[in-house]
């Protein structure tokens, strides 16, 4: 057993090793090539305000479909370790704020009846999750930094208490299908009644012990997370996870799954469940010293 432990520490190191003398080679590569620490493009841009959510552990329900005996159950729930801190916009991006990067000609102009009558102080709304991504991209242009989507989890780490359970809390080895049937139709007529279609100023829906502002408000939010359909035996253990990458969670009072290029969540698009009330976004800065390379090589192409 011993020679086994050895045998298995030496080949994790053999393999640790090799990358870390990569990200050491491409951190020298890209400080000679211009890749790592781009300069702000254009004319001066206000950083938006931000919070920076300290590392702790939290409890977190797996996003995704999840099904056993076949019926559906509610996902796993995970103790999650954030080791390091995470810096995420205080706001939704603002109407304004996606306005400017539609001025510029760098992303797509918002669906027309979604341009709010005060944008400075409105939500951004009728924006795609591939519209999300373009501006995202902007604004790391435009000020130097790296900004990108968070994913379901990292929202969930910034939101706090506000994050949504979706458990139904229905035995998973029932063999009464009609409980989860009853229990479904109740939340989703509970989350009907409860719609505040419009979206709000900035600051409506107060904010998070961690200083988020609005989520879970009427606008849900796009992250990088994957749709995920997963089926367990009786003894839950996975059979099949498959995940659709053109599909992705948007957070808020529920997850919902919507497609990429949804703008209008009314409108279907795979919404599971009860649609978003309106959809948006927000963004997180990746901090790591070699995001900016990262960056550059996923806009020439390449999957990193």
């Amino acid at each position: 057993m011993a020679a086994f432990s050895e045998k298995r520490e030496i080949s994790a190191a053999s393999l640790a090793i090799p990358s870390a003398l990569f990200l050491v080679f491409a951190g020298l590569l890209a400080s000679k090539t211009g890749l790592l620490g781009n300069a702000p493009v254009g004319a001066s841009l206000d950083a938006p305000a931000f919070v920076t959510v300290a590392p702790r552990e939290f409890r977190y329900r797996v996003a995704g479909e999840f099904f056993k005996n076949g019926y559906a159950v509610d996902g796993p729930v995970e103790t999650v370790r954030m080791s390091a801190p995470l810096t995420i916009m205080k706001y939704q991006v603002t109407a304004a704020d996606y306005a400017r990067c539609v001025e510029e000609e760098a992303c797509p102009p918002a669906e027309p009846e979604h341009v709010p009558a005060d944008p400075e102080r409105m939500p951004a709304t009728g924006v795609s999750y591939d519209d999300a991504q373009t501006y995202a991209a902007w604004l790391s242009r435009r000020t130097g930094e790296v900004w990108v989507l968070p994913t379901d989890k990292q929202l969930a780490f910034a939101a706090g208490s506000r994050f949504p359970d979706d458990a139904l809390d229905v035995d998973e080895d029932s063999s009464n299908p009609a409980l989860r049937w009853l229990a479904d139709y109740y939340r989703e007529t509970e989350r009907k009644a409860s719609r505040e279609p419009e979206p709000q100023r900035l600051g409506h829906f107060g904010e998070s012990e961690t200083g988020l502002a609005d989520f879970a408000g009427n606008v849900w939010e796009w992250t990088t997370t994957c749709m995920r359909r997963v089926t367990l035996d009786r003894a839950g253990n996975t059979i099949s996870d498959a995940s659709s990458c053109g599909i992705y969670i948007a957070s808020g009072k529920h997850r919902a799954a919507l497609s990429s290029f949804v703008r209008n969540p009314k409108g279907g698009g795979c919404a599971v469940g009860a649609p978003p009330d309106n959809v948006g976004f927000r963004l997180v800065k990746d901090t790591r010293w070699y995001a900016p390379l990262m960056q550059t090589l996923r806009a020439k192409g390449l999957d990193v």
